[in-house]
């Protein structure tokens, strides 16, 4: 075991990915050359008072932090330049994406955190019609990354320009190459670069090697998509998880989806999903848990 990186030991054992996507109904994305550290938001070049103060104002609400860059070389020279910032909200029905350009991140502290996490838009800057793909690249965080995002990244921005950023952490770092579809929120593993093109070319939802989509929580993420790939439904509109019900001691989850004339009831079980890996590099093994649908029924 070894001898294999945690991305490998992952794909061998067909570890599920349905289910692992992060949780988070809003994504703001702040650039920021230079090196990350592995808890990137207060281990980088960004002012240390500013990344505490973006934390807490965050904590709560709904909207997740990561920090972004361009593929291929990124050195901090250290002096006040342009960033690119975007904010998406991922809930269907009020699905968006917005972008702006600031010198100076403190201008985000004046951002309503609780509004943005809700899904108001207006409050960043211009909106934007096309999509963004935010590839994994945090090395210190699980050394995967490093060595499978940013050759991915780097390969799809060849052809997709400034569609395509490396960013820090978002969960999953063995399911590397890892990215996520903003603004629809979902996320993907095991990609390689016509499946990263792909995500950005293709319209609707692409349910290959989608770990979920961030919006809902994991047994939502898992339920949303089997009544997607049931219907072969690709508007990111069409479906809602309404409902989730936990039951026996909290592995049983029965999921409500509402989709267009109809409502279905997916029961999703957590169960050992294959043997002990190593869920990062640098951990002991551990059992593989995941994510199956037990049964599915329409209302």
């Amino acid at each position: 075991m070894d001898t294999l990186r945690c991305s490998a030991w992952a794909e061998l054992i067909g570890e599920p990915l349905a289910g692992t996507a992060a949780t988070a109904r809003s994504w703001l994305a702040l650039e920021q050359p230079g090196p990350w550290g592995r808890d990137a938001l207060s281990a980088s070049h960004l002012d240390s008072g500013v990344a505490r103060e973006l934390a807490t104002l965050a904590a709560g609400t709904g909207v997740r932090i990561v920090l972004i860059r361009r593929p291929g070389s990124h050195p901090d020279r250290h002096r006040p330049i342009p960033r690119h910032v975007y904010l998406a909200h991922t809930a269907p029905g009020n699905t968006w994406l917005e972008r702006a350009t600031i010198t100076d991140p403190k201008a985000l502290l004046d951002l309503d955190f609780l509004r943005a996490g809700a899904g108001e838009p207006g409050l960043l800057g211009a909106r934007t019609p096309d999509p963004l793909l935010l590839v994994c690249t945090n090395g210190r965080r699980d050394v995967c990354c490093a060595l499978r995002g940013r050759p991915l990244a780097a390969a799809v921005a060849a052809d997709h320009g400034e569609t395509v950023w490396e960013c820090t952490h978002i969960g999953g770092h063995r399911f590397s190459p890892t990215a996520v579809l903003l603004p629809t929120g979902y996320a993907y593993g095991h990609l390689d670069a016509a499946a990263g093109s792909r995500l950005l070319t293709e319209p609707g939802v692409v349910t290959d090697d989608c770990r979920g989509r961030s919006t809902w929580p994991p047994a939502g993420q898992v339920a949303e998509l089997e009544v997607r790939a049931r219907l072969g439904e690709a508007d990111p509109d069409a479906l809602q998880v309404v409902g989730i019900e936990e039951t026996g001691v909290g592995t049983t989850h029965l999921v409500t989806v509402a989709a267009p004339g109809s409502e279905w009831r997916v029961t999703v079980v957590e169960r050992e999903a294959g043997p002990t890996r190593p869920a990062s590099c640098a951990a002991a093994p551990t059992p593989a848990i995941g994510f199956a649908v037990e049964s599915v029924s329409r209302g």
